[in-house]
């Protein structure tokens, strides 16, 4: 996200801050600076929304994620105006938006998805959209990925895995996680959602605050092993290994 836009969310979150704390000041409403957050971050997820809203209509990305956020963040809005009563950990709620997702894409509607593959160690970023890593003689190298949203699919069956401990690290806000691996490859996984599933070679958790591992018989002699840390705060996780 473009710089100039974190710009305009702070002085908006400052400027909430003041008007919040001038009401309080003169008796209006009884507030206190610890609820500050909690009032504005739902008015800041909004407002990212409607911000890739006009990105996605440049072409950067889908309208999928965007539209997630205004609907997620009204929702926390009407709840902090007394409407409903909804809290961040409810997004698991939202689920059958996935559907409207998916119907509108069969319809031709939300095309615009993002594809790329990591060329570096070191990638932290906030990413959304669909990201595939896979094809033949993919060089595999330990991938560092936090906050992002949406699906992403790692093949390691054609891939070439270096002979040492290769981290993969997926720390995620929403969406879901699809790991395929050749039976010859020994692996670990440690994988945690606060809502949703997880399946790691037909073991299975699913629910609120789940969370499984997972290690193969000679994961711990093997010089050649994948380690995976993954974490969604609401989605599915999937990993599983393809007979040769």
């Amino acid at each position: 996200m473009e710089r100039r836009f974190w710009k305009p969310l702070l002085a908006f979150s400052l400027i909430v801050l003041g008007v919040l704390l001038i009401l309080n000041n003169i008796g209006t409403i009884q507030w206190s600076v610890d609820e500050w957050w909690e009032m504005v971050y739902p008015f800041l997820i909004v407002l990212i929304g409607l911000h890739w809203v006009t990105q996605a209509y440049k072409g950067f990305n889908g309208f999928g994620t965007p539209v997630f956020l205004i609907i997620f963040g009204s929702l926390l809005i009407l709840d902090r105006l007394g409407y409903i009563t909804f809290s961040f950990w409810d997004v698991y709620q939202l689920w059958p938006l996935i559907l409207i997702f998916i119907g509108l894409s069969f319809l031709g509607i939300n095309k615009r998805w993002k594809m790329k593959r990591f060329k570096t160690s070191d990638y932290h970023h906030m990413t959304l959209g669909e990201y595939k890593f896979n094809g033949r003689n993919w060089k595999v190298e330990p991938i560092y990925m936090n906050h992002f949203i949406g699906s992403h699919t790692l093949d390691f069956t054609e891939a070439v895995i270096p002979q040492s401990d290769t981290p993969i690290v997926l720390h995620g806000l929403a969406g879901e996680i699809d790991v395929i691996l050749p039976d010859t490859i020994e692996f670990s996984v440690k994988a945690r959602v606060k809502a949703g599933e997880i399946n790691v070679n037909q073991q299975t958790a699913e629910g609120i605050g789940r969370h499984l591992t997972y290690q193969t018989a000679d994961y711990d002699e093997a010089e050649q092993r994948l380690t995976f840390d993954l974490q969604l705060t609401a989605g599915s996780i999937q990993v599983k290994q393809k007979t040769s």
